[in-house]
């Protein structure tokens, strides 16, 4: 190749290098900023919008690179985020509530579903949850278990007295599917979806059909150090979110696809998954100061909280608007 030519191929080559450079990001920014953002759990269904971002991009439209880790544990979540090994995590509500009462710094800054996912699974031929009086119901461990159970039998007229709780961890599947426990405490878009593509057609007693008010089960949550120092990259990373999940609703078998290759699971179970949650996805990160202080009312009434939060350091509901 001669030197006019190797001129021309540079020339070219540099044309392409600043054309992709410049569609990256909002606005023609050339350096996205990375966000590091851990999961409160395996990958799943409810996370549709997380990956959703990943896929369409996003995340790189609004001038930020999500990195996405998945925890080890359900409270590794909250461990790198006070370690400032993340910049957002994933938390289920009541566990914000009670990190507040232990006197960490979190703040949630919008909300990953817009319902509670906490239910009763239960056998097919228990008709109603005050029939689980007498009976073994497994429950986690965690402290919001025993107030969803509560809820659930004293919300139709029984009595949790009278159930007789056992710990079983995360096993209400092989639980259940092995009628170990009459009942077990689980999340209905994950465990309940995995029982019927077992086999298993359990009584799916939701917590909100039975006196809990419609509160977003996991939030997204940061530090008000980080938030105070990157307000406006927290702000770009939620409206990615917001569109990822539009994304990942409008066009979702990329998704599921790549949440199946994450999560090492089947894509039908993903997409039976994503079927029963669409509804808990809508508005997409979206976070109501009704439905925030609903929940803190029903955490303290229940005992998963010993008194309500300051709501307004608990939360920031003006970074999503």
């Amino acid at each position: 190749m001669g030197p006019r030519l190797l001129r021309a191929a540079a020339a070219a080559l540099t044309a392409v290098a600043v054309a992709s450079t410049a569609g990256c990001g909002n606005g023609g920014q050339t350096h996205a900023r990375t966000v590091r953002l851990v999961l409160d759990f395996t990958p799943n269904a409810a996370h549709a919008g997380i990956f959703g971002a990943l896929r369409s991009g996003s995340d790189r439209a609004h001038g930020v690179h999500l990195v996405v880790r998945e925890p080890s544990a359900s409270s590794d979540s909250l461990k790198l985020l006070q370690a400032g090994r993340a910049d957002i995590a994933v938390l289920d509500i009541h566990d914000l509530g009670l990190a507040r009462e232990r006197g960490q710094d979190v703040v949630g800054v919008g909300a990953l579903v817009q319902r509670p996912l906490a239910a009763v699974l239960a056998e097919p031929q228990v008709r109603r949850p005050r029939e689980l009086e007498g009976t073994r119901v497994g429950v986690t461990g965690l402290p919001s278990d025993d107030a969803v159970l509560r809820a659930v039998v004293d919300g139709d007229g029984g009595s949790f007295s009278r159930v007789r709780p056992i710990t079983i961890g995360f096993t209400a599947v092989p639980s259940l599917v092995a009628r170990k426990v009459a009942a077990a405490t689980a999340f209905w878009n994950v465990e309940g979806v995995a029982l019927r593509a077992r086999g298993f057609r359990p009584r799916e007693f939701r917590v909100d059909s039975y006196g809990a008010p419609r509160y977003p089960e996991l939030v997204l949550v940061t530090t008000h150090a980080f938030l105070r120092r990157s307000r406006g990259t927290v702000r770009s990373a939620l409206l990615a979110l917001e569109d990822g999940t539009r994304a990942a609703l409008r066009d979702p078998e990329p998704v599921i696809a790549d949440i199946a290759r994450r999560a090492q699971a089947a894509p039908s179970l993903i997409r039976a998954e994503l079927a029963a949650i669409h509804p808990a996805l809508v508005p997409p990160v979206s976070l109501s100061p009704r439905a925030i202080g609903q929940w803190a009312r029903f955490d303290v009434r229940f005992g998963i909280l010993r008194r309500a939060p300051d709501l307004g350091r608990a939360f920031d509901f003006g970074v999503a608007r």
